[in-house]
């Protein structure tokens, strides 16, 4: 999105603008780029949305510090990186992909004189496309071992009769669920509740759970290498 496309009759652009302007007024020397990630940068952001802004310095501890606050009855969530770390963090891959890839590859700049974003989203693409199968594969085990966990442990709690705390852990489990099916299947989500509703896994009730559980199971096992095993397995690469 351009500057002059943005829609500034939009209390959520007007708000980041506004931020923006205020940032480089007081750090003009430090800041390299500014963005928003999120519902903005995809154009779909309702009265509901939050502002999601990220603002790129030269140097660590430089610029503005992040902040999570509302703002003129906005929430403002503003993270703060250096160009270095950013790029260095944006060619992780985690347990947490599926959640975090959005932000490298979906950005709407409202600062970017020399296209830092479009760097962040060329140095991603290139780590996904020299991971090998078996990266995401062990990051799908990490995710599928706590949904294992607290589904086993919302079980119990139903069993005992402790139904909000069961709740609790169901909703944790079927979000780690969605991960695994994200990394297996190398695709990220715009945030938890996009993930567990792509997955067909917001309504899943616990034998439905313990089910797709199963079955990512068995497909983790054939991709070599089991989620259970002997104890010398734990120390396996």
């Amino acid at each position: 999105m351009a500057l002059d496309e943005i829609d500034l009759a939009d209390p959520r652009w007007y708000l980041a603008t506004r931020l923006r302007d205020v940032i480089l007024r007081r750090w003009s020397a430090e800041v390299r780029a500014i963005a928003v990630h999120g519902s903005l940068a995809h154009g779909d952001d309702t009265g509901s949305s939050d502002v999601n802004l990220v603002v790129v310095t030269y140097r660590p501890t430089a610029g503005p510090r992040a902040a999570l606050r509302r703002v003129d009855g906005i929430l403002v969530d503003l993270s703060v990186t250096t160009g270095e770390e950013g790029l260095r963090r944006c060619r992780e891959l985690t347990a947490q992909w599926p959640l975090e890839a959005d932000r490298y590859l979906t950005t709407r700049d409202l600062f970017d004189p020399n296209g830092w974003f479009a760097a962040q989203r060329d140095a991603h693409l290139t780590r996904l496309a020299e991971a090998r199968p078996a990266e995401f594969s062990g990051l799908a085990r990490h995710n599928w071992c706590l949904a294992s966990a607290a589904h086993e442990r919302a079980v119990r709690l139903a069993e005992w009769y402790e139904t909000d705390a069961a709740l609790v852990l169901m909703a944790e489990a079927r979000l780690h669920a969605a991960l695994v099916t994200g990394l297996l299947t190398r695709t990220y989500f715009r945030n938890r509740a996009d993930a567990v509703k792509r997955t067909g896994l917001a309504g899943a009730d616990m034998t439905e759970l313990g089910a797709i559980l199963k079955t990512q199971a068995e497909e983790l096992t054939a991709r070599g290498r089991p989620v259970d095993g002997p104890l010398g397995a734990l120390f396996e690469v």
